[in-house]
């Protein structure tokens, strides 16, 4: 696909997190290591940003208005315009060298996220289920880097990265949030494919999977099968959604950081948002219930 639209450009570290915001038709995303969150107003391109002393790693809506949000060590309630951030939960205090990572809300109102190894080297990251009760459960462990998650049009699969490893892995995903049966959906060659980032999963119930180093997005069928790609003009892709009206906007996140001086040259538009429009609509973004 060539119909790659740079929808904001900036020199964003660790761009992330795209979400669509449907009530304000806006998208929102944020720059983990600019401690920044970002808002693109898609009716009249109104850019508008706010930034932290501490990383904002992932954003959701509340269904009751408002929303929330992961900082590098908590689930948390944020208001932008006030700027203020009040933590639910800090469940790794035992970790200092933990942050928080990416985070998604499932088709049932549950926001879910994943913490990791600053050093990138341990495997200490746990993938966790915040439920709208504010009631905190560890679902999965042993990540190095944890990325995702994003489900099914049914809500009965979940998908969730170990990064560091290049891996995608599959879950089952029960009405009560309990998941089993976790297999290897597909995995990547870090030379020749990048490493596995954030995702989401469109109509059809295909993974748009994004490749940090690849230079792309993938669509993968539901059988894991790479169906096409997107390739955009800068190295490190970190996440993706679908947004605007129809739903048929794929917005593209991507990051500055582990680009040396030289290939910045090469690669001006590091950092930026991104969009193209791949033929096929996404689903509606799930709001936390709580």
């Amino acid at each position: 696909m060539s119909n790659v639209k740079l929808e904001w450009e900036m020199p964003a570290m660790l761009g992330e997190g795209p979400l669509w915001c449907a009530r304000e038709n806006a998208v929102y995303f944020v720059d983990i290591m600019g401690n920044a969150v970002h808002r693109l107003d898609v009716s009249d391109g109104l850019k508008r940003s706010w930034q932290f002393d501490f990383p904002v790693t992932s954003l959701v809506m509340r269904e009751r208005g408002g929303l929330a949000c992961t900082i590098r060590d908590a689930f948390a309630f944020i208001d932008l315009d006030s700027g203020t951030v009040d933590p639910i939960v800090r469940p790794e205090t035992d970790l200092a060298n933990n942050r928080f990572n990416d985070g998604k809300v499932d088709p049932m109102g549950r926001y879910w996220a994943g913490t990791m190894d600053d050093d990138l080297t341990e495997a200490s990251g746990t993938l966790y289920r915040l439920d709208p009760d504010l009631s905190l459960h560890a679902m999965d462990s042993g990540y190095i880097i944890s990325n995702g998650p994003a489900f099914s049009p049914d809500g009965r699969t979940m998908y969730h990265n170990e990064c560091k490893k290049g891996q995608v892995f599959a879950f089952d995903l029960a009405a009560d949030g309990s998941i089993s049966n976790k297999r290897l959906f597909a995995k990547f060659d870090e030379q020749t494919e990048g490493l596995t980032d954030g995702h989401t999963v469109d109509g059809e119930g295909c993974l748009w999977q994004t490749s940090f180093g690849g230079h792309c997005v993938t669509r993968f069928s539901p059988d894991g099968e790479a169906l096409e790609t997107v390739e955009l003009p800068v190295p490190n892709i970190t996440s993706c959604t679908f947004g605007g009206p129809d739903l048929d906007t794929l917005y593209i996140t991507t990051a500055r950081c582990d680009i040396d001086d030289e290939d910045l040259v090469k690669y001006p538009l590091a950092g930026s948002l991104f969009s193209c429009r791949p033929g096929v609509r996404g689903l509606p973004t799930p709001m936390f219930k709580g």
